[in-house]
């Protein structure tokens, strides 16, 4: 878009190394919103685990109603030992993906020039796209506990899989399929789960007699997990169901180097509501106020925000910017094998966006 768009951004830092990440992130949008002609409004919001202590909640009761007035929202990262993660999670997260229905979890794992990965071979490099479907699945209310408490207790909790769900987050991976190498392989375990995995396949198989371009393949997902590990530059999008997806995507990000490199995007491409970006690593309680946590994953999430706000060359000119200090050996923080501290990558990442500037003043 740009020529003089002006955005409103929620910023929810959260918890732990939240504070510390999402700073750059800021300085790094405001850089290429400089450069490419656009603004940036931020709105800050204190929600967090430190909010629920003081007042009993993750989030005010009209909280969502608060976020769907922005474009987008920014968030750090989410989570505290001193409150249980069923807590933090269903308390600001999922009520923000459902009110939202921010069905698309899209989680890319690409290795990136100049960072090791821990698998031998990766001469063929490894760029998978894993879609998640957000909104049902593993992850629900339904169920419950009977006789809590004694020896006959009983948890059942229940997976629900729609067909309207199903089928939405498989189309929108078909889709990002077609526009790279038409190759989409699909977490399964339809083997040992009858009732909702033999559904989801079969949803699987019709959505893939609408698009004959794709290559479609069903993989349980054990094995899909074994196939991230040993042959990852065989694999491109990947679609699962909420748990499936969310295991597969911490796999993806280790192998393409850390937790602190992984970005992800909550979108709902079918309607004008707010999405939802973030860093994959969670709130790191044990390095956090020291200063070195890796800000890749926050400003690599902020690069797709702009993306989707359709701010395609700002974004790009940031993982540009990443690209470039990673690949001729720029400062790395330790998960990445270095020494360097937040403010050390951020002020690296920021320099290389400055270098990029038209030196006529002409914005693109």
């Amino acid at each position: 878009m740009s020529s003089g768009s002006r955005y409103s951004i929620a910023v929810l830092p959260g918890d732990g190394i939240g504070h510390e990440v999402m700073p750059p992130a800021l300085e790094v949008v405001e850089a290429v919103a400089a450069q490419h002609g656009f603004a940036v409004g931020w709105r800050e919001l204190p929600w967090s685990c430190a909010y629920h202590h003081e007042h009993g909640r993750m989030m005010p009761e009209d909280g969502t109603d608060q976020l769907r007035e922005h474009d987008a929202i920014l968030l750090g990262a989410v989570g505290d030992p001193s409150l249980p993660d069923h807590v933090s999670l269903w308390g600001l997260l999922i009520p923000i993906r459902r009110a939202f229905d921010l069905y698309a979890n899209v989680r890319p794992a690409l290795l990136l020039p100049g960072v090791e990965s821990p698998l031998r071979d990766t001469s063929r490099g490894i760029d998978i796209l894993v879609v998640r479907e957000n909104s049902e699945g593993e992850y629900s209310e339904v169920g419950g506990r009977f006789r809590p408490g004694t020896p006959e207790e009983i948890a059942v909790q229940e997976a629900v899989f729609s067909k309207r769900g199903t089928k939405r987050i498989i189309e929108y991976a078909a889709r990002a399929a077609e526009k790279r190498s038409g190759r989409l392989t699909s977490a399964t375990k339809s083997n040992g789960i009858i009732h909702s995995m033999t559904f989801w396949d079969e949803v699987f198989h019709e959505v893939m007699a609408e698009h004959p371009g794709v290559e479609g393949r069903l993989m349980h997902v054990d094995a899909l997990a074994a196939r991230f590990v040993s042959h990852p530059h065989d694999l491109d999008v990947v679609v699962g169901s909420n748990l499936f997806g969310d295991i597969l995507t911490d796999i993806g990000a280790v192998i393409v180097g850390s937790m602190g490199m992984a970005p992800s995007a909550n979108i709902n491409p079918d309607a004008d509501v707010p999405g939802m970006f973030e860093p994959v690593h969670g709130s790191a309680p044990d390095i956090a106020g020291r200063g070195i946590a890796n800000p890749i994953g926050q400003i690599w999430s902020a690069s797709m925000m702009l993306d989707h706000l359709g701010e395609t060359a700002a974004a790009a000119t940031i993982m540009e910017a990443v690209r470039g200090v990673l690949g001729e050996g720029g400062p790395r923080t330790a998960d990445l094998g270095g020494s360097a501290t937040t403010a050390d990558v951020t002020a690296a990442v920021l320099d290389r966006i400055r270098d990029s500037a038209p030196q006529n003043g002409a914005r693109s």
